[in-house]
């Protein structure tokens, strides 16, 4: 695929207008090619309502999402690319992020829509920083989203890891600042 193809979501879990995790993912989406498509979502801002679980018997299908559900939906079916942007929240990805990996529940038992066949080829990519000194504490998130990836049966791009607490700090971890350069390459 060229990269004139591809076509990037990013889709940002932080409950803070341009935290650290969204400054380093903007850094290392400066680096695509001109040609590659860029889509922001603020996951918070969508409002989803929580994903209510259906028993995978006796209840049937679930309903075609509508509404920013509908449209999240739509956004994550058009991309190449899906960049997950969550903070380090207790270990793993950010609530708004768990929210719409939830979804993806209900988008599986969506009739005709097969969702995880059009979701197969795709990658799936994450952006972290992490206020703590040890960068294996962002370990049980990445694991989340690459065993995702593997369920869903797409590639796993990476994750790009940075080190802050404080609005800015990420701006001072060079080290993470170096691999946003090259991250997407």
């Amino acid at each position: 695929m060229s990269d004139s193809e591809r076509s990037f979501l990013f889709l940002v879990g932080s409950s803070r207008a341009d935290g650290n995790t969204e400054t380093l993912a903007r850094h290392a989406a400066e680096r695509l090619p001109p040609t590659a498509d860029r889509h922001w979502l603020r996951l918070g801002a969508l409002s989803l309502p929580l994903f209510e679980d259906r028993p995978r018997e006796g209840e049937g299908p679930c309903p075609a999402p509508s509404g920013l559900a509908a449209t999240l939906l739509q956004a994550t079916l058009s991309a190449t690319d899906i960049v997950v942007v969550s903070p380090l929240d207790w270990y793993g990805v950010s609530t708004a992020t768990k929210l719409y990996l939830d979804h993806w529940s209900g988008w599986m038992r969506v009739p005709g829509l097969d969702f995880l066949e059009r979701m197969r080829g795709k990658t799936l990519w994450s952006v972290t920083v992490h206020g703590g000194q040890d960068p294996a504490t962002a370990a049980p998130l990445v694991g989340t989203l690459r065993h995702t990836a593997d369920y869903a049966g797409m590639r796993w791009g990476g994750a790009l890891l940075g080190h802050g607490s404080r609005p800015g700090d990420v701006l001072r971890d060079t080290a993470a600042l170096g691999r946003a350069k090259t991250f997407f390459s």
